[in-house]
């Protein structure tokens, strides 16, 4: 059995059904975040596709679909630290990104834009942007708790995973963008395979005996992954993508 895999559409829809649309066969999809259009828009997808948040979505539309009074043809939300079954395989998520002001809070008392929990308003910090983009302690408690996940979907990478970044005094350096949490959660579930994306490059890595793959964002490529064998292959998209 094939299934497809797909990160940081951002709205590039027109990609995203491309890709279906060369393998019309595969049963269904997953996607590690940032699917929503810079207005909010969901797709209908053309194939089931199974997701979880990055930090670039509709966080009331996210919250929606995980309390089921938001439907959208095709499209299956997967909650932080919960796992559903897609096919013969069990599929967990940790969507979002880290931030330490914010992990230790509950997920219901991240502050938003029109909504300040007790807590966040006790920080005395204004709150300029959505900070549901974050997953928290409680829900990577909740993921290290689950029994058997074959494939664990989050939005960001384990440490150590390089990227370049800018430097005033010697121009360009590395730095290491991965967060700690995940490696926790891939030491204490051991997935027969991890999927992340965030940082719109392709990467293969291996963390605690767990193959990892930062999948690059859809307008570049997306991955085909064999769910018997957990063996993967990047497809390229066409240049007009």
């Amino acid at each position: 059995m094939l299934f497809g895999v797909i990160a940081d559409v951002h709205g590039n829809f027109e990609a995203m059904r491309l890709a279906m649309a060369a393998h019309p066969d595969l049963p269904f999809w997953l996607c590690v975040g940032d699917l929503a259009s810079r207005a909010g828009v969901y797709p209908e997808s053309p194939a089931p596709l199974y997701w979880i948040k990055g930090n670039n979505e509709d966080f009331d539309g996210v919250a929606a679909m995980a309390a089921g009074t938001r439907v959208i043809a095709n499209l299956h939300y997967i909650p932080n630290g919960t796992a559903t079954r897609v096919g013969p395989l069990t599929v967990a998520g940790l969507g979002g990104t880290y931030a330490p002001t914010w992990y230790h809070f509950s997920a219901a008392d991240l502050p938003y834009p029109g909504h300040v929990s007790r807590p966040a308003a006790a920080i005395g910090r204004p709150v300029r942007n959505d900070k549901r983009r974050h997953f928290v302690r409680e829900e990577l408690d909740a993921l290290v708790r689950l029994k058997r996940v074959d494939i664990l979907l989050t939005h960001e990478a384990p440490r150590p995973f390089y990227v370049e970044a800018e430097d005033d005094e010697t121009g360009r350096r590395r730095r290491d963008a991965g967060q700690t949490p995940i490696n926790e959660a891939l030491g204490v579930l051991r997935p027969r395979l991890h999927l992340c994306g965030h940082h719109h490059r392709y990467a293969e890595n291996l963390y605690a005996g767990v193959p990892s793959i930062c999948v690059d964002r859809i307008s570049r490529s997306y991955l085909i992954v064999d769910g018997d064998t957990f063996r993967w292959r990047k497809v390229d998209q066409p240049q007009a993508a």
